[in-house]
């Protein structure tokens, strides 16, 4: 059996609340939320139904290859909503508010307003547009709810954090919230502890639009969310998992599967479980590469360089390399005056040589995917022509 799919634009976050809430009732269509500009593509199409089971279908950005389409299910996005609920301690009805900051056509946006209308509360919208401080203040004040929670980006964090220096109205604001959930990238430790030492109450998040969104919180599987690692490689299992990708059978085959008598899904992410729960993630298992023979975790390397001061946007790439095989590069936005001796020694002390930036490439701005993550495919492709000018 199937239902119909409805393209909803997000431009209006109210139009979405909307349509997800019929969508989980039963009592309306499938819900894709997409950006506007992105809703009247021509060479985008879409299919018209899903499976009767499908409730919501949210596209992925392609930060490290082709976008895809996944497909969840009430049930899988109800089971993300109640297990968050416990474990920020907010299952009381109607005491749970949520202010939106992040694009609905994000997992983190739907998850927004799908927890939103679990708790039974209003959540308060952000003006769509740049994120600024200001507007976040002003949203933040019209917020009532006994309980108050906030999904953020790491920029977006350090965005607040910074202007929270200067202002102390800001800063109360922030405060005030019983949670700061920030997912979506890696969140830096530097930047996590500033965020506690100022007082804020918050929680990394780790998880994608196939598992519902957020699912590991600070390293804690959430409800009855369970993850191991196999060969190095994290999996996940639980009633949060995604259908599969829609129209794209080979995809869901390797993506997702059953051993020991549970579905698992392998999140494409090196990491390890703990004997007691505690999951650690290491980086992108295809974001791996082999230096002189040596196996090189660019995610662990770019962890490195953002110690450095003036590094902390630096994206770390790998590139072909005559002698080596394969070398990493720190691309950086913006001007630099710390050596690039001094950027290997820093690394190679904690990673060893083969992890050490075989160079650095200061550009003006990093291209970007419009999620707002680092697009590393152009990233690399600058990298490349730089290296072998």
């Amino acid at each position: 059996m199937t239902r119909q799919l409805d393209v909803v634009p997000t431009d209006d976050a109210r139009v979405v609340l909307r349509a997800l809430r019929d969508a989980l009732t039963g009592d309306g269509p499938a819900v894709l939320p997409r950006a506007l500009r992105a809703t009247g593509d021509p060479d985008v199409q879409m299919p018209s139904t899903v499976p009767q089971r499908v409730a919501l279908v949210i596209e992925t950005s392609g930060s490290t290859g082709a976008p895809k389409r996944v497909a969840l299910s009430a049930d899988a996005v109800l089971a993300s909503a109640a297990a968050s609920a416990g474990a920020l301690g907010s299952a009381t009805d109607g005491a749970a508010q949520w202010l939106l900051c992040l694009p609905a056509h994000y997992i983190a946006g739907a998850n927004v307003l799908i927890r939103s209308i679990t708790a039974g509360t209003e959540p308060v919208m952000l003006q769509t547009g740049r994120f600024e401080p200001a507007g976040f203040v002003e949203a933040a004040r019209t917020m009532t709810g006994e309980a108050r929670f906030v999904s953020l980006v790491p920029v977006q964090l350090q965005r607040l954090l910074h202007a929270a220096t200067a202002d102390a109205a800001l800063l109360t604001a922030l405060r005030r919230f019983d949670a700061i959930l920030v997912g979506g990238q890696s969140l830096r430790p530097e930047l996590r502890e500033r965020a506690l030492e100022s007082g804020l109450r918050v929680v990394r998040t780790y998880g994608s639009s196939e598992t519902s969104g957020g699912c590991i919180y600070d390293g804690t599987p959430i409800g009855t969310v369970r993850a191991r690692a196999v060969d190095g490689a994290l999996e996940i299992a639980g009633p949060v998992l995604a259908e599969g990708y829609l129209d794209d059978d080979e995809r869901s085959a390797a993506s997702f599967h059953h051993a020991d008598g549970m579905r698992w899904y392998r999140t494409g992410d090196l990491g390890s479980a703990g004997d007691d729960g505690i999951v650690t993630v290491f980086g992108r298992a295809d974001n791996v590469i082999i230096s002189g023979g040596e196996k090189v975790l660019l995610d662990v390397v770019e962890r490195r360089v953002h110690e450095l001061a003036g590094f902390s946007g630096a994206v770390v790439v790998g590139v072909d390399d005559r002698e080596w095989g394969q070398v990493p590069v720190v691309v950086v936005p913006n001007e630099t005056s710390v050596a690039l001796t001094d950027v290997r020694a820093h690394v190679a002390a904690a990673l060893g040589r083969a992890a050490a930036p075989a160079g650095i490439l200061e550009v003006r701005r990093l291209p970007l995917l419009p999620s707002g993550k680092p697009d590393r495919v152009a990233i690399a492709r600058l990298a490349t022509a730089d290296h072998t000018a």
